[in-house]
């Protein structure tokens, strides 16, 4: 008989002895990774659909998507330590109910300001959510189940990236109860409920034995840089780029920098700074750094492209249009796989995957030219697939080798770093190639602006594959292990 859901905590795992109910907490926090998953990628289905309930200029679409990445992104810089100190149980039960809260505001949004508003809220929550997951399961697992925790990891992210696509559209174009769009934020209620009862009832307390203090002043100077980037992106084309979006640019540069001055000041004072300045003294890092930022935000804005394409262009619908999207997701999945029986590749894997990619996307532009504004779902599968392959076998080892340029007391904060570049590379794609996309458009569109606009866009996201490929000389040759066990 199964004991009463209860609101206090079971205890932390005694030293040696595996925490009991260490799976069912596992999947309590696979639950919090899938609706952020399903979150990040639902609008890119429904944006049509929602500008069309809700009005609003094109930028509306290109800020439902990057308002929530920017806010993920900001979050996540400090989102673990808030875990360290206030308990991770905690901060992820808050997480957990915010998100959900979030989702509500989404679901009932009445403006396009609403939803973005509400969208910042999720992404925000979703940051101190999901970092809490890494801290508790290295606290519940024993080493020998350690893998297999993580491996679980695989196949739930390869579902979703395939169903997400999937289920936002069929709920789009299903429009049960007339609710049209707003049903893929509704179905997170019973998930978010779900998560919050069983993570009462199964995720145990912990925290770090020496909690950092937090940063404000550091995570505030983050924010405003990364704000006086995205901002101007999106708005400057709808304004006729005005002096003030170079003005915000600029004036990004400068905050940034200060930003680095404060945490160098703050760790020769003796505190806990966001990011440790010794890390961008190391070229690994650094130039890790700017190859996710360069192929996260090439791959955020051509998936936003490709879907207002198939949609606004070629007229499919909400549903056809993420049924498009698989066979890219399953080449990913693929990718994956392909991707563990290579690792001793290292840097070659990453880079070989880049190519491939990049020879995908390519493929997706001949088929373009070749079948015109009649091409289906089964003519671009193939160009896509490869596209998929290409990525996993790129995103496979990129932490890991990223990593093993960085001293082992560094690996917290450059793990929390890089995480947080791939949500701003998320957040840059969709204001930088959302723009491109839409100012070829013109005022007008046409099916030949649409045409011409993808075709360029496609250019454009292969030459940011191609910079990558380029940047990621600037990595170890092997991930640690690789490296270690070549010694």
């Amino acid at each position: 008989m199964s004991e009463p859901i209860t609101a206090a905590a079971p205890p932390a795992p005694a030293t040696g002895a595996p925490y009991r109910w260490r799976w069912a907490a596992l999947f309590v926090i696979l639950a919090g990774e899938v609706m952020d998953l399903l979150d990040a990628m639902v609008t890119n289905i429904a944006a049509p659909e929602m500008r069309a309930d809700l009005g609003g200029s094109e930028a509306v679409i290109q800020w439902l998507g990057a308002a929530y990445t920017l806010s993920m992104a900001v979050g996540l810089i400090t989102g673990g330590r808030l875990g360290d100190i206030f308990g991770r149980r905690r901060m992820f039960l808050i997480g957990a109910a915010g998100f959900t809260v979030g989702s509500l505001l989404c679901a009932v949004a009445q403006s396009p300001e609403m939803l973005i508003g509400a969208r910042v809220i999720q992404g925000l929550f979703g940051s101190v959510m999901l970092p809490q997951g890494l801290g508790m399961i290295k606290e519940m697992f024993p080493p020998t189940e350690m893998g297999k925790a993580f491996g679980m990891f695989g196949p739930v992210m390869g579902l979703s990236a395939v169903g997400g696509p999937i289920l936002a559209g069929w709920l789009v174009t299903a429009d049960f109860w007339g609710t049209s769009w707003r049903m893929i934020f509704f179905i997170n209620l019973p998930l978010g409920l779900a998560a919050l009862l069983a993570g009462l009832r199964f995720l145990p307390e912990s925290r770090s034995p020496r909690p950092p203090r937090l940063d404000l002043a550091g995570v505030a100077l983050a924010s405003v840089g990364a704000f006086l980037v995205i901002y101007p992106l999106v708005q400057g084309r709808e304004h006729d780029w005005p002096a003030w979006a170079f003005v915000m640019l600029a004036a990004s540069v400068l905050v940034f920098a200060v930003f680095g001055w404060f945490q160098s000041r703050r760790s020769r004072s003796g505190g806990d700074p966001l990011i440790v300045p010794s890390l961008f003294r190391k070229r690994a890092f650094t130039g890790g750094l700017f190859t996710g930022m360069v192929f996260f935000s090439g791959m955020a804005g051509f998936m936003l492209a490709f879907n207002l394409y198939c949609q606004l262009g070629l007229g499919y619908s909400a549903l056809k249009a993420g049924l498009a999207m698989v066979p890219w997701s399953g080449g990913m999945i693929l990718g994956f796989g392909l991707a563990q029986g290579l690792q001793k590749f290292g840097r070659k894997l990453l880079q070989g995957g880049t190519l491939l990619m990049t020879l995908g996307v390519l493929g997706v532009l001949l088929t373009l030219n070749l079948a015109g504004m009649h091409v289906s779902p089964w003519q671009l599968t193939p160009a896509l697939v490869v596209s998929g392959i290409g990525m996993g076998l790129l995103m496979s080892p990129f932490f890991d080798i990223v990593l093993a340029g960085v001293e082992e007391h560094e690996t917290g904060s450059a793990s929390g770093t890089l995480t947080a570049v791939q949500q701003l590379g998320n957040a840059f794609g969709v204001a930088l190639l959302g723009t491109v996309f839409f100012d070829l458009l013109g005022d007008v569109p046409t099916a030949g602006s649409f045409d011409q606009a993808m075709k360029i866009t496609l250019w454009v996201v292969a030459g940011m594959l191609l910079l990558t490929f380029v940047v990621a000389f600037l990595l170890p040759k092997q991930a640690r292990e690789n490296a270690e066990a070549a010694h």
